[in-house]
């Protein structure tokens, strides 16, 4: 009798591989594929190389927090606390009536009023007309003064100095005309929190992290549960850019659902195959549907298309495949990564739900994490 394929040996071999090498401290993935689940882990958390990574240590999640958020907010809408429709100003009125430049590489002075409101649906889908700019302008340099723009973990400011920062600063377009990154992700925890009278950490609670058994996924972890964090230097090395008993540490002034969650690979997995298996009793199947299709249209996304990748757009706060590389994506692929060095991806044409958690932040392409996902659609076949 044959045995049964192991999908994780390329996996294995090409994660232990960087270990040894040298270009990530440490892992854990955790993989779903024909309803088996495999754990995987190697390494070491800490920057002295004494403590070993294992399925419980926490990660930072960077930018993969943005498909927890997808799940915090359209539940909210799907019990009728807020609509995707609702105007962002019914809760906080200083963004009611943004101006927004002519030219987004323009004067900061030369605006003209917004054509119609900021809603939810826009900040989830990333067409507020708040995000990020890439190139040199003045616009890029108020973003950055104000300290609102991406990142990869939270903004230093609480959520009040955040949205007058973010009220002095016009549009880089007219709201649902084009897809900008990131920070309308993080307005979004401050709209949600607002709308339903409540911290976005007791949301995250009650309808998400404690209804699908998620108890390692927070705003915050202690020490000792934590690795720590690299950046790749110029020489080939690796840098500590937040320790164990860094800012992960405590509770954060601003509870970021663009990029300010920590969590395990079992608890990010957990996430993906409840929403993959239609909900999992926190989302409806409708919902799901509507999170995981295709939300812009060609124009949309034409100018951000570099940034997203070839092939990929956005749904309800999700990145997703329209057309990628069949050799480890594909139309209806869904999630999205994470710059401190994570990923989590559902590819429902392979059967395969997958999260891989690093440490090293991914600053250039060289820090890509697509390799991993070509060995994972090696590994299924």
């Amino acid at each position: 009798m044959t045995s049964p394929r192991d999908p994780t040996v390329p996996v294995r071999a090409l994660l232990d591989g960087w270990v040894a090498s040298g270009r990530v401290p440490g892992y854990v993935v955790a993989l779903r594929h024909a309803g088996t689940t495999h754990v995987l882990h190697g390494g070491t958390a800490d920057a002295a190389g004494a403590v070993p990574v294992t399925p419980a240590t926490v990660f930072r999640l960077s930018s993969v927090s943005k498909l927890v958020g997808a799940v915090l907010a359209l539940a909210l809408v799907d019990d009728g606390t807020l609509g995707l429709d609702d105007p962002v100003g019914t809760w906080l009125p200083g963004l009611a009536s943004p101006g927004v430049l002519r030219d987004r590489l323009g004067p900061l002075d030369d605006v003209v009023p917004a054509e119609r409101p900021v809603t939810v649906r826009h900040l989830l889908t990333g067409t507020s007309g708040w995000g990020g700019i890439w190139e040199p302008c003045p616009l890029a340099e108020a973003v950055d003064r104000a300290g609102v723009g991406p990142g990869p973990w939270a903004p230093d400011l609480d959520p009040e100095t955040y949205v007058d920062r973010l009220a002095g600063i016009p549009l880089a377009a007219q709201p649902g005309t084009t897809w900008l990154y990131h920070v309308g992700s993080d307005l979004l925890g401050v709209v949600l929190a607002r709308a339903a009278g409540r911290p976005v950490s007791e949301l995250l609670r009650d309808r998400v992290t404690g209804p699908l058994g998620l108890g390692s996924t927070g705003f915050w972890a202690p020490a000792e549960r934590l690795s720590a964090a690299w950046w790749a230097t110029e020489d080939g090395g690796l840098r500590v850019v937040d320790t164990p008993d860094g800012r992960f540490s405590r509770p954060p002034a601003f509870e970021s659902l663009a990029a300010g969650l920590v969590s395990t690979a079992e608890d990010v997995l957990g996430l993906l195959t409840a929403v993959a298996d239609g909900g999992g009793g926190v989302l409806r199947p409708a919902t799901v549907a509507e999170m995981t299709r295709d939300q812009l249209t060609p124009g949309q996304r034409a100018g951000e298309q570099e940034f997203l990748g070839a092939g990929v757009s956005w749904g309800l706060h999700v990145g997703v495949d329209v057309g990628q590389d069949p050799a480890w994506g594909g139309p209806g692929r869904w999630g999205w990564d994470g710059g401190t060095g994570t990923s989590a991806w559902v590819d429902p044409g392979r059967d395969v739900a997958a999260v891989v958690l690093t440490q090293r932040g991914m600053l250039t392409t060289e820090d890509s994490l697509e390799p991993f996902w070509r060995a994972v659609a090696a590994g299924v076949g």
